[in-house]
């Protein structure tokens, strides 16, 4: 025989049920509350695999030099920062020679910002490339970047400024749609070039394909074609677990060279992954509480629709209860019958939102391959936030239907 709760849920069930698009209407900001909810967390736990992926790829050891100050930046750069003096490639070799924590650094430079730059062949071209040139050991330093055909860039090609370039995997189907790319001649901004590798793609990126749009040509090179570029950046390679002690040594090399007074703010920047991380969790965390204002409007305006239409129900069906309360049924079975009803309600809002945010989510990883999936956290705190907004705003309507008396429920027309 079933239990007193077990009737009870039937019976909101099939009262549910009766009022179908009532119910549809009542649960919808249950529905959009926890869909954001859902949804952001998806979203996060993807951006979270490729910014993991993305640290992987650059490497714990790695400790990025630039004369920008690359962490919380916003708005126009000060008037000090736009004087200092741009870094050169004696600086990297520099650091490579006296800084015994460093495996190796080298130096790369970029075009002036506002110039835009193709690349093109007679199959077709590219723009917005992430183009740079680079020094010979580029491949040496950055070790975790591997080429999917042909070589790295030489310090011979740097040391005679030959034309040779290096392109990104996104960069070479478009350019030679019909096959091998190593031998072609390529022009970039009008100057031909041979291309003699090509860069396998690379995982993470921040979400982005910046990485795999890359156009390497030989530093030497590229200064004898763009001599007003002087973006120069540097990047260096800690030893395994002497990151702090490379971080200090390069630090206390710099300021020497670049005479930054005792005491006096560095006119340089040193960044490392785990910076980069920290900075990326920072608005991560501003993300999520926006999508908790979010969800909580949501919620808030499905809560108050299902304490309307239950007080609503509790009017619509007051000779029921009296009913029932005149067979036997105890002011506590009134109680749980429409609370059960508010809180199935809002639980299958819960359980529509799970199931939406899924379709989308797949949808999401089919279209724009991204690794985000809905986590068990998430799906688990969506069911409970919805099953709660039905507690609490079911308890009233739930508590005013117990409380009639049922004689006047019975003669209530």
């Amino acid at each position: 025989m079933p239990s007193a709760y077990s009737e009870n849920l039937l019976q909101a069930i099939d009262t549910l049920r009766s009022h179908k698009m009532r119910s549809a209407l009542t649960v919808f900001g249950v529905v959009l509350g926890v869909s954001v909810i859902m949804l952001v967390a998806a979203l996060i736990t993807g951006l979270n695999r490729k910014v993991e992926e993305s640290i992987n790829q650059i490497g714990a050891d790695t400790v990025f030099v630039s004369k920008w100050d690359q962490l919380h930046h916003a708005g126009p750069r000060p008037q000090g920062e736009l004087q200092r003096k741009p870094l050169t490639p004696d600086d990297a070799q520099a650091i490579a020679d006296n800084c015994p924590a460093v495996k190796g650094a080298t130096a790369w430079v970029e075009p002036p910002w506002e110039q835009a730059h193709v690349i093109r062949t007679k199959g077709g071209e590219v723009t917005g490339i992430d183009f740079r040139g680079v020094q010979g050991n580029f491949g040496l330093v950055y070790a975790r970047e591997s080429l999917l055909d042909g070589r790295f860039i030489s310090e011979g090609d740097d040391l005679h400024r030959e034309k040779v370039v290096l392109i990104g995997e996104n960069v070479a189907p478009v350019l030679f749609p019909n096959g091998h790319a190593i031998g072609q001649d390529v022009l970039i901004d009008g100057s031909n070039f041979v291309v003699v590798g090509v860069l396998e793609k690379q995982k993470g990126g921040f979400g982005t394909d910046e990485a795999d749009r890359r156009v390497l040509i030989p530093y030497s090179t590229f200064k004898k074609i763009y001599p007003s570029a002087d973006e120069v950046n540097l990047r260096a390679q800690a030893y395994p677990g002497m990151l702090n002690e490379a971080l200090d040594q390069i630090r206390e090399l710099l300021e020497r060279r670049r005479g930054v007074p005792y005491g006096g703010r560095d006119n340089f920047s040193l960044t490392t992954a785990e910076q980069i991380s920290a900075e990326y969790h920072q608005i991560v965390d501003k993300i999520g509480l926006a999508a908790v204002v979010l969800s909580s409007v949501g919620l808030l305006v499905g809560g108050i629709g299902v304490m309307n239409i239950m007080l609503v129900s509790v009017t619509e069906r007051t000779r029921e209860i009296g009913v029932r309360k005149a067979i036997g049924a105890k002011n506590r079975d009134i109680t749980w019958q429409f609370l059960l009803e508010a809180v199935t309600l809002t639980g299958a809002g819960g359980i529509i939102a799970l199931i939406l945010v899924n379709l989308l989510v797949l949808l999401i990883r089919l279209t724009l391959r991204w690794p985000g999936v809905v986590p068990v956290w998430a799906a688990a705190t969506g069911i409970g936030v919805s099953v709660s907004v039905g507690l609490v705003f079911g308890v009233w309507p739930a508590v005013k239907a117990s409380r009639l008396d049922p004689v006047e429920a019975l003669r209530y027309e």
